[in-house]
Formats: C-alpha cells, sequence, structure tokens
C-alpha cells in the first residue's frame, strides 16, 4: 500500500516539521502513523515532500523530510461544468472527477437543476464540494488540489463566456451524433466539459453553447446519470491526452 498524502499549507523549507492541526490529528489519531513510517506531504499546487516519521505525539506528528518534487500543472487543463443535482449526486461527482484527474469543477446552475444554490444555503453546498474535492485528491495521492469555481455556482451565460475563451468546449448530449472518442482536441490550453443535471441540458442552453463555440458530443449509445457522465468522458480525453 503506498505512504498516505496529507495536505497543507505550504511545504516545510527547512529539514524537518511537525504536522499538526486537522490533518496531524488525522495522521496521529486515524491513520496511527508510528515512527519510522513514510507520508506525503503536497501543497496542492504541484508541490510534495516525502517524510518520514519520527515522533508522534497527542494530535501531532513530527516529521524529517527525505524529498522534495514538483509536477508541473496540466496542459491541456479540463476543467467539467457540472449541472447541480439533487442529493448527494453532485459530491459523488466531485469526488469520481477528482480522483479521475479534472483539473477544474465549475458547479452550473441549469434550467433544469432541481436543486438550487441559494444564500446561505448555496455556500454551504459549494464547501461540501470543496471538501469533497479535498478528501478524494487525498486519496488519488493528487499533488495538484482540483479548483472548485462559482460564488457558489455559474449561470448559464458565464458558462457560455467560459467556453467562447477555451481551447475547445464540449457538450454532452444524447442526441448528439459527434463522439467525444473521435472529436479533435487542442495540443494546449483549457478544454471545458458541460454535463447537465438530472433533466438534462435544455434546447436554449445548448444553442447558447454552440454559439459559444461548443460542440454537442455523446459518449455512446446509453445514457448515463449526471454522476458518471464527467467521469466516463474525463477518462475518455485522460486517455486521449495520454494523462493515463
Amino acid at each position: 500500500m503506498s505512504a498516505p498524502l496529507f495536505l497543507v499549507d505550504d511545504l516545510p523549507a527547512g529539514p524537518s516539521c511537525t504536522l499538526a492541526g486537522p490533518e496531524g490529528h488525522h495522521a496521529a489519531t486515524v491513520q496511527r502513523m508510528r515512527p519510522g513510517e513514510t507520508l506525503f506531504l503536497a501543497d496542492g499546487r504541484g508541490g510534495t515532500a516525502v517524510a518520514e516519521v519520527t515522533a508522534v505525539g497527542r494530535g501531532t506528528v513530527e516529521l524529517t523530510i527525505t524529498g522534495r518534487e514538483h509536477e508541473a500543472a496540466a496542459d491541456p487543463r479540463l476543467v467539467v461544468v457540472q449541472g447541480i443535482a439533487k442529493g448527494d449526486r453532485g459530491e459523488l461527482a466531485v469526488q469520481a472527477m477528482t480522483e479521475v484527474g479534472v483539473d477544474e469543477i465549475v458547479p452550473w446552475s441549469a434550467a433544469r437543476s432541481v436543486a438550487q444554490w441559494r444564500g446561505d444555503r448555496g455556500a454551504r453546498a459549494r464547501e461540501k464540494w470543496v471538501s469533497t474535492a479535498r478528501e478524494a485528491a487525498k486519496q488519488a495521492r493528487r499533488s495538484w488540489l482540483p479548483v472548485v469555481g462559482g460564488a457558489p455556482d455559474c449561470s448559464t451565460r458565464q458558462v457560455a463566456a467560459r467556453l467562447a475563451g477555451a481551447a475547445a468546449g464540449f457538450v454532452l448530449h444524447e442526441e448528439a451524433t459527434e463522439r467525444l472518442a473521435a472529436a479533435a482536441l487542442p495540443a494546449s490550453g483549457e478544454i471545458v466539459l458541460v454535463v447537465g443535471p438530472e433533466g438534462g441540458i435544455d434546447t436554449r442552453e445548448l444553442a447558447e453553447f454552440v454559439a459559444a463555440g461548443a460542440t454537442a458530443v455523446r459518449l455512446g449509445r446509453d445514457v448515463l446519470r449526471t454522476s458518471t457522465a464527467g467521469v466516463a468522458a474525463l477518462a475518455v480525453l485522460s486517455a486521449r491526452l495520454s494523462r493515463w
């Protein structure tokens, strides 16, 4: 089993450090790290450090840094605009998309979104996506923490503007004839993929996205749920871009 990864605001500059706070508690109490064991520290911005546990306290772990690495940001960058879904389907999508390598997730308030993020409820819902992405990144041993956009969500007009500025934009739609597996991909820049909510993407939304330069695509003959469509599409793109 690979060594666990813990996220920190900044990597230690010196040869040793103390892992404290929630991550220190998790390492000492939940993971029950012991002296001599190895773990990874990551700043969520590509930097990682390999560390050996030298001592364990109450909610803290003393570490000696044994190695450092930095992973360059991915290019092309994969952005998924995820239609807000009811229940925990949105969080399931965020978790799985983080594990397969998404670079940014944008919550989208689509016309057919049953759940609407408004006021304090919206802020709390977005924070749950942020927390879910953080935990999934740790589980996947990612050095880059995916960005969760929105304030707390994005409108259709904002999504169209994002598509207009992207190197390539795709909208998953069950009536599309072009396959994502065969669509032309850019060598660099931002690839924006739009996934609708449970009720799908409204025809007016689709028309606005296409007018902004996006291409409607499909994955296969079957229609996937909103919680799995983005994951499947990211898998296709990751394989084609040689990420996998």
